[in-house]
């Protein structure tokens, strides 16, 4: 028999007292179940970029007045000595160094026993598996991109009294994809890493290999990614290997590294580029950060050689 309409109502407020009474026990109010932590939104914040991507001041430093330091090419500092930096003439002249003092004082010259130089074109530092400093100087240059190797030579930094270094040890390294004229070498001091950068108009090209390599040993370098940088001349790495950089005869190019990634990898990324030109120097074929590469220092071919060190204008 089907329930007459006042039965169904009643019935129904009936339902709804219980569901009250349930829920509502003493008669309190019940708070509500917390809801779940939000995610925090991403970041849209672009990670700053290196204090040598703004604009530079140079200032004269000083000037080399050693004759025979005509052709300087290649500058790095040195990471136990304080103050000095080290350097070398281009092709034509003999297995020495240069060290300098920032007011152009030369204060060391020593032959680097064991090596020959044909074409050198860069220096660069980095520990040896001892943690001994080490000098790794690349005889790289090939202007008619006719050598079927190129050599870079590792020694023991020497002390700024010596007038010969440690025996050095030569690293052979050949191109997997045919000869290339170069004048810029990076050494990771972290990963341990050498990287050469090829010079061309258009744009440069990195090419890896491991500066752990035993002394005497020949070795194809891994091709690596094209960098948007004509004509580049040298490069560094700061010692804490944060910071990268190449020049060229006007651009300075850098890079920030992230973590302990493969400088190819850091270098397959576009460059920020400082608007401040290099082309006041002239013949620019050196550069040498300092440890934490905010500033950095450069020495130009010619008689007397002059030294400029180049600081964030604020």
């Amino acid at each position: 028999m089907r329930a007459t309409a006042p039965a169904v109502r009643a019935a129904v407020l009936a339902l709804l007292a219980a569901v009250v009474a349930g829920c509502g026990g003493s008669g309190a109010a019940r708070s509500s179940p917390p809801s779940a932590p939000r995610a925090p939104a991403p970041s849209t914040t672009a990670p700053r970029p290196p204090a040598l991507c703004g604009r530079l001041r140079a200032r004269v430093t000083g000037r080399v007045g050693d004759p025979s330091a005509n052709e300087l090419s290649g500058l790095v500092r040195s990471r136990s000595q304080p103050g000095l930096l080290w350097s070398h003439d281009d092709s034509g002249a003999g297995p020495v160094l240069f060290g300098l003092r920032t007011d152009g004082r030369v204060a060391a010259h020593p032959t680097v026993t064991g090596a020959q130089a044909v074409d050198w074109e860069d220096i660069a530092a980095g520990p040896a598996a001892d943690r001994r400093p080490v000098l790794y100087i690349g005889d790289i240059g090939d202007n008619e991109s006719q050598r079927p190797s190129v050599d870079v030579y590792r020694v023991v930094e020497p002390r700024a009294e010596a007038t010969a270094t440690a025996p050095a040890a030569r690293l052979r390294l050949r191109y997997p994809d045919g000869a290339h004229d170069a004048e810029a070498l990076l050494v990771d001091p972290l990963r341990g890493d050498l990287v050469i950068v090829t010079k061309a108009l258009g744009a440069a090209r990195a090419y890896r290999a491991s500066a752990r390599l035993p002394a005497g040993s020949q070795t194809t370098l891994r091709r690596g990614p094209a960098i948007a940088l004509s004509l580049a001349t040298a490069g560094d790495v700061s010692a804490d290997g944060r910071i990268v950089v190449l020049r060229g005869y006007d651009r300075l190019a850098v890079w920030s590294r992230h973590g302990r990634e493969p400088l190819t990898t850091t270098l397959r990324r576009a460059p920020c580029v400082s608007p401040t030109s290099l082309a006041g120097e002239g013949q620019g074929e050196a550069i040498a950060l300092d440890r934490r590469g905010a500033s950095f220092v450069t020495v130009a071919e010619g008689s007397p050689a002059v030294l400029r060190r180049y600081t964030v204008a604020r």
